[in-house]
C-alpha cells in the first residue's frame, strides 16, 4: 500500500503552519540534546561555553537568511529588527512580545519557552541561558543592524516574572 502524504509546497495553509511548527520543535529538540550530551560528558560549564559558542554564528546565519528571505537591508534598523525576530525559529513554538515604548527602543520579551517550561514541568531549576541569550540576541541583532545595542533585562539565572522568561532591550545608536 502507497502512503499518501503532500510536499511542503501542495499542503494547505493550516497543515504547512503545522509542519513549520514541527520543523521548529525538531530544531530545538536537537539542539536541547546536543546541550544535554555535552553536559553529561563535559559539565555544565563547558556545555554552557560550547553552546554560547555555537550560538555566537548561527544566530548570525539566522538573521541573514531571514534578511534575505525578506528583502531586508543591513541597517533596517529597529523596524528591521522587529519584522526579523517574527521569523526566527523560536517565534514559531514560543509566545513573544514585542513593544516600542519610545522611539529608538524595542522591547522583546519571551513569554513562554518550550525549554524553560519544560524544566518546570519536571521540577527542574530554571536554565541559566543568560551567557548564551547575550551572544545569541547581540549577535542577531547587530546582524540587521550593526547600530543596534542589546542589553539584557532579565533572563535566567536572574528572577524574572511569571508571565516572562527573559526580557531583551534594543537600543539604536547613530
Amino acid at each position: 500500500m502507497a502512503i499518501k502524504y503532500r510536499t511542503p509546497q501542495e499542503m494547505p495553509k493550516e497543515e504547512l503552519l503545522a509542519y513549520i511548527s514541527d520543523i521548529a520543535k525538531n530544531w530545538l529538540a536537537h539542539d536541547g540534546l546536543w546541550f544535554l550530551e555535552v553536559e553529561k560528558r563535559w559539565g555544565m560549564d563547558a556545555a554552557i561555553e560550547t553552546d554560547r559558542d555555537a550560538w555566537s554564528v548561527f544566530t548570525t546565519i539566522e538573521a541573514r537568511r531571514i534578511m534575505q528571505r525578506l528583502g531586508i537591508k543591513e541597517g533596517g534598523g529597529l523596524d528591521a529588527l522587529e519584522v526579523a525576530l517574527r521569523f526566527r525559529m523560536y517565534a514559531h513554538i514560543n509566545r513573544q512580545k514585542i513593544e516600542r515604548p519610545e522611539p529608538g527602543v524595542l522591547i522583546f520579551t519571551m513569554q513562554t519557552c518550550r525549554v524553560q517550561d519544560a524544566r518546570k514541568r519536571k521540577k527542574l531549576p530554571d536554565f541559566p541561558c543568560k551567557p548564551v541569550g547575550l551572544v545569541e540576541y547581540g549577535n542577531f541583532a547587530a546582524t540587521i543592524d550593526p547600530r543596534i545595542r542589546t542589553e539584557c533585562v532579565f533572563c535566567p539565572p536572574d528572577e524574572h516574572p511569571p508571565d516572562a522568561w527573559c526580557r531583551w532591550r534594543f537600543t539604536l545608536t547613530e
